[in-house]
């Protein structure tokens, strides 16, 4: 085992520099080449990999991504437990920028992707009615509460194709669907952990409000990777204080995902 925790980094986070004894590893798999070498090292006691979703130089687009690669990479290198870390936009007046949600659903509206391992002659239907660790939500949730972190314990993310933003027609959509906050990375990734059992978690760091609030608000790219740059600070708090109590042995649901998957 290599690491049992992996981390994937998005917009505006490109920092290995929190491992101690920190290696690269090149990684293939059948699935092509991961967005990024892994940087495999120590954090609190615990042996992390790092991965960047976007590659270390922000160059492949959410669509792009290769997230079966990078999934199937992580645990190759023995991760049991997945820390997706995204930039998001608001739905909801209350979820501010430089808020901290940990969402416990998603909605899919992604396009083009390759959404699964099991692609034919063998297929599983997994279950994703609650698609994250709910240890891990529990545990995340209790780090933010006690590092007094203005954060939203659950929410609903919907996940969009990108790379463009939303028109404001569809941002008042997703809000007519409950939605809450908006982002282009969580799917296929979380569906891909599900399906090779691993646990998963979302911290997802608020930096707009996407475009729904009044006709003069826009989103730039620019504006989400300063207003991420921001958040660091909190993310790397968190991941401090979260990552010591994760278990070292599991008891979720998650991990005996595909126990009921085949027919």
């Amino acid at each position: 085992m290599d690491a049992e925790i992996g981390i994937i980094c998005g917009t505006g986070i490109y920092s290995g520099d929190m491992l101690s004894d920190a290696e690269t590893k090149k990684v293939s798999t059948p699935y092509g080449e991961p967005s990024s070498e892994i940087k495999i090292g120590t954090f609190r006691g615990r042996r992390v990999a790092f991965i960047f979703r976007h590659g270390e130089k922000h160059s492949t687009p959410p669509h792009k991504v290769n997230y079966l690669a990078n999934i199937h990479a992580l645990e190759e290198l023995g991760v049991k437990m997945m820390i997706g870390i995204t930039a998001v936009g608001s739905l909801k007046e209350e979820m501010k920028p430089g808020d901290i949600v940990i969402p416990d659903q998603f909605i899919d509206m992604t396009k083009s992707r390759p959404l699964t391992f099991y692609d034919g002659p063998k297929v599983a239907h997994i279950s994703m009615a609650d698609p994250f660790c709910k240890n891990m939500r529990k545990i995340a949730n209790q780090v933010a509460e006690g590092l007094e972190m203005h954060h939203h314990k659950k929410g609903t993310y919907i996940c969009v194709e990108g790379p463009r933003f939303s028109t404001r027609a569809e941002s008042n959509a997703w809000r007519i669907m409950k939605a809450e906050i908006i982002g282009m990375t969580l799917v296929p990734e979380v569906v891909l952990a599900r399906e090779k059992e691993l646990c998963y978690l979302s911290i997802s760091s608020v930096t707009d409000y996407d475009c729904w609030r009044s006709a003069d608000e826009t989103v730039t790219a620019t504006n989400v990777i300063e207003t991420m740059k921001k958040n660091t600070a909190n993310i790397r708090k968190i991941l401090e204080a979260l990552i010591p109590k994760l278990p070292g042995e599991r008891d979720c649901e998650c991990a005996t995902a595909l126990k009921n998957a085949f027919l």
